[in-house]
């Protein structure tokens, strides 16, 4: 049977992204970036998140994105101030619900991402 092992994103500064997902997830990386290298492999709690070099623009609504989980609205407006801190940026999202349980977010190269309050009815 199949199962998702890595999740890849373009990005166009592998060192800066390696560095915000790093902190935003815990994750390390699986081997030392070198001074040539672009792409790297972060892996953690869950799927990996690998980080490839791409040309390729940002999506303002991507077809495919990161959801974070949250334990609760508390937890995830802490986790999203703490990603912010970390260089994340609110997106302004014209696709929310009437009552969302998630935030969008947008990483250090643009690369949309929600948190989301699992516990939200």
């Amino acid at each position: 049977m199949l199962r998702i092992g890595t999740v890849v994103l373009g990005v166009s500064d592998v060192r800066r992204a390696a560095a915000f997902w790093q902190a935003a997830l815990g994750y390390a990386a699986r081997r030392p970036l070198g001074p040539d290298d672009d792409f790297v492999i972060l892996d953690g709690a869950g799927a990996s998140l690998a980080l490839d070099t791409s040309e390729s623009p940002v999506q303002d609504h991507p077809r495919v994105h990161l959801d974070l989980y949250a334990d609760g609205a508390a937890e995830q407006a802490a986790e999203v101030s703490r990603l912010v801190a970390l260089g994340a940026s609110r997106v302004e999202w014209d696709l929310y619900p009437e009552s969302p349980d998630f935030v969008v977010l947008a990483d250090t190269e643009g690369n949309r991402f929600c948190v989301v309050d699992t516990s939200h009815e």
